[in-house]
């Protein structure tokens, strides 16, 4: 492939594709995501193709963003998020030098109590972006059995009413029993829809369902050890300097929102090798 290639006699057409080809290999280059070929010609080469093209038709760009528009965006958005991963890489590097604490005696663990990885989740009920990563975690404590321990910390919207009784009937749960906990825990997530329009009533039978005392629940509800739990979670999320839902540790590595599975596993995978693991 040369520069020297002409335009001239060519249809536009014919010209909006070939701009269009070049773009798109030149964008994936530029952001990283396609790979640069040795035989191939260099990016700098097709950057001039498109340049004398676009001396040629100046509106051929647009043409390209026309009738190509999910593809470049598509090439965008996968760029993006190769830069956000090398960001997060590299400040997972640093926050593995900072020891976070973060209490975990009394909580609500899931897994292996001795496993090497924690992790930690702030979460909150009736938020989708939570639902999301923990339909994930499950597969995650699965896949890495014996290595990974689940820690859930409620941190509900305080102004927002079911949301707070959400958290409040799931830390009353987990102290009557931590298996039952887990089984209320499980069918709020999956009832997400049923929490919004029911409220109470949803939880109260998702309570009975999971085996929980109702009459010693309703009691400890609303009672000082659940308050004081809720209290505590919501100091060290401040503390922390948490701002939004889900926000996870992963030993000493933050995770802040919602990631994709494969990213998360990068996470666990950095801490077990810190870990020794």
């Amino acid at each position: 492939m040369h520069t020297s290639i002409q335009y001239q006699g060519v249809s536009r057409r014919l010209r909006t594709a070939w701009v269009a080809v070049f773009f798109l290999c030149v964008a994936g280059f530029v952001l990283g995501v396609l790979p640069l070929p040795g035989h191939a010609a260099t990016s700098q080469e097709m950057k001039q193709l498109i340049r004398d093209a676009l001396k040629e038709d100046p509106n051929l760009v647009l043409d390209v963003l026309r009738e190509h528009s999910e593809v470049v965006l598509e090439v965008a958005q996968e760029g993006n998020m190769q830069r956000k991963r090398k960001a997060m890489l590299a400040q997972w590097e640093q926050d593995a030098r900072v020891p976070k604490s973060i209490a975990v005696k009394g909580a609500a663990i899931r897994g292996d109590v001795h496993a090497p990885v924690t992790i930690i989740a702030f979460t909150d009920f009736t938020c989708s972006f939570c639902r999301q990563s923990e339909m994930m975690m499950s597969s995650l404590l699965e896949r890495y059995r014996g290595k990974v321990r689940f820690v859930f910390k409620p941190l509900p919207k305080d102004d927002y009413p079911v949301s707070v009784l959400a958290a409040k009937y799931a830390t009353a749960a987990f102290m009557q029993d931590a298996a039952k906990g887990w089984a209320l825990y499980d069918a709020v997530f999956a009832g997400a829809d049923s929490l919004e329009s029911q409220g109470e009533n949803f939880l109260k039978k998702a309570a009975a369902d999971a085996g929980l005392d109702l009459k010693r629940l309703a009691q400890e509800v609303n009672g000082t050890k659940v308050r004081e739990a809720l209290a505590a979670a919501r100091d060290e999320a401040d503390a922390l300097k948490i701002q939004g839902t889900p926000y996870f540790f992963v030993n000493n590595l933050v995770v802040r929102g919602s990631i994709p599975k494969d990213l998360f596993e990068e996470a666990i995978q950095i801490a077990l090798k810190k870990a020794g693991k």
